[in-house]
């Protein structure tokens, strides 16, 4: 392997640009960043809804060797993270090709061949998606939706063209995003139906304007802080029955205080265990529920017609009609084609169940890795952690290569062992047992981390090379 590696990591969200960074600053130049849109940010980029920001506060919800010490809120906006994601990717501007529509990447003779849109190739000696898991809107399929006469969209894909004002609005989905934007366009719609399949348990967010900028040991101490809380947060839902129960009690106190309305409440009370789907924040969801021109339509929808939606055997009419259902996630299907070393594509070694080695590496795929991959997604602490941790794994692989080594890939047995502790670990915790974004066609759980972000530190803390072998040794991916 030549020193100083060349490295293609494939988008520029925070997982792509964490390891851009990460290996710019450990001296490793040559390095290209490949993102299909014509801006970085992903998720922050794409999601511009009204009221889109975040649930974990920004003190932790950014990296911790670029901190920003002038955040204007406890929990940022969706401007102000990709404000400040475009202060950052400053540093490797130079590094980063927009309009790079990844469609191919195959590993052969030793490297990887990368195969743009329009046919341009490029080569490297490491691969790094870094594609997300936030980037395929979930779309309901319902009869009579090709007869709706009004604008129809997803929150992700706002159109912002469209008038709100004194429209009768149906939005269909009541996950994150609708508990932000709901809220925002409620005051103006002459008429507002939610469409809800299932409660979420809504804990208050204790946000807050900030004034001036904070000192440096103050911003550490509070990232210190918010890291600690969402340990807490995340022991609470998954040790066991009765730490829910107390992360429930919170989030039923939160109802009965701002939902006064016994039947409406009632409606809004959650059926499932809390941490079963993803525990939201908000305190002005409820407040927009109860507001005399929304209606909470909890039977199933059965039917899109031209002027509206058809739920419980009543046509609810709708001008417009947005989508708040989230995003397909727990196939982890890529944007592109990966093909390994022995001639099998990830998609076909996954078969409908991702699996990686602590989330980034799979056998029969030298020297690729994946950021925030299967098996890295958290319930109560920020995933810049878990990003971060991934970014420090990376370049200790390209260090190692720098260092001469050939390229190398994890131990099937290795991957297998992993696998087996997640599958044994997720199978009778807080995300198993009900329906949610996080399980895969098979029911099992293939998105979320089950311990700690500290445990996650640990354990990726040192690439073990004993866990791993030298490509095209004659190894197969079979079974894994």
């Amino acid at each position: 392997m030549p020193a100083n590696p060349e490295v293609v990591v494939i988008g520029a969200g925070f997982g792509g640009l964490g390891v851009a960074l990460s290996l710019r600053r450990a001296g490793f130049d040559r390095v290209t960043v490949l993102e299909r849109a014509d801006g970085v940010g992903g998720v922050w980029r794409d999601n511009t809804y009204p009221g889109a920001a975040c649930d974990v506060p920004s003190s932790l919800y950014s990296y911790s060797f670029a901190p920003h010490h002038s955040w204007p809120r406890r929990y940022s906006a969706q401007p102000d993270i990709l404000a400040y994601l475009q202060r950052t990717a400053a540093e490797i501007r130079d590094r980063i090709r927009f309009g790079a529509d990844v469609v191919a990447a195959s590993f052969d003779g030793g490297r990887w061949r990368v195969e743009l849109a329009g046919g341009e190739v490029m080569e490297a000696d490491v691969l790094v998606s870094a594609v997300g898991q936030l980037n395929r809107p979930s779309i309901p399929v319902l009869p009579g939706l090709d007869r709706f006469r009004g604008p129809v969209f997803h929150s992700a894909q706002w159109r912002h063209d469209v008038d709100l004002g004194d429209k009768r609005i149906a939005v269909v989905g009541t996950g994150a995003s609708a508990v932000q934007f709901v809220p925002r366009i409620q005051p103006l719609a002459e008429r507002l139906t939610v469409f809800q399949r299932s409660a979420p348990h809504v804990l208050p967010k204790p946000d807050a304007r900030l004034r001036g900028r904070a000192h440096p040991l103050t911003a550490r101490a509070a990232r210190g802080g918010v890291w600690l809380a969402g340990e807490a947060l995340t022991g609470l839902l998954t040790a066991g029955r009765f730490s829910r129960g107390l992360v429930a009690g919170v989030a039923a106190a939160h109802r009965r205080l701002r939902v006064r309305d016994r039947d409406l409440r009632e409606r809004l009370r959650p059926r499932e265990h809390a941490g079963c789907k993803r525990v939201l924040f908000s305190n002005d969801w409820y407040p927009a529920l109860t507001a005399p021109n929304v209606d909470v339509v909890t039977e199933p929808i059965t039917e899109i017609t031209d002027r509206g939606v058809v739920a419980g055997g009543r046509e609810h009419a709708a001008d417009v009609l947005i989508w708040g259902t989230g995003f397909q996630v727990a196939d982890f299907r890529l944007p592109m084609t990966v093909t390994g070393a022995h001639g099998r594509q990830l998609a076909d070694v996954w078969a409908g169940r991702p699996r990686a080695h602590l989330g980034m590496s799979v056998p029969g795929f030298p020297s690729f890795f994946l950021v925030y991959g299967p098996n890295t997604n958290l319930g109560g602490n920020s995933i810049v952690t878990m990003i971060e941790a991934q970014c420090r794994y990376v370049v200790e692989a390209v260090r190692h290569l720098d260092s001469g080594a050939a390229a190398f890939e994890v131990r099937p047995e290795v991957a297998e062992a992993f696998d087996a502790e997640m599958r044994a670990r997720l199978a009778n915790g807080v995300w198993s047992g009900c329906g949610s974004w996080y399980r895969a066609e098979d029911g099992s759980v293939t998105t979320n981390w089950p311990g700690s972000t500290r445990e996650y530190l640990r354990r990726t803390a040192r690439l073990r090379l004993d866990d791993h072998v030298p490509a095209c040794t004659g190894l197969t991916s079979e079974g894994v």
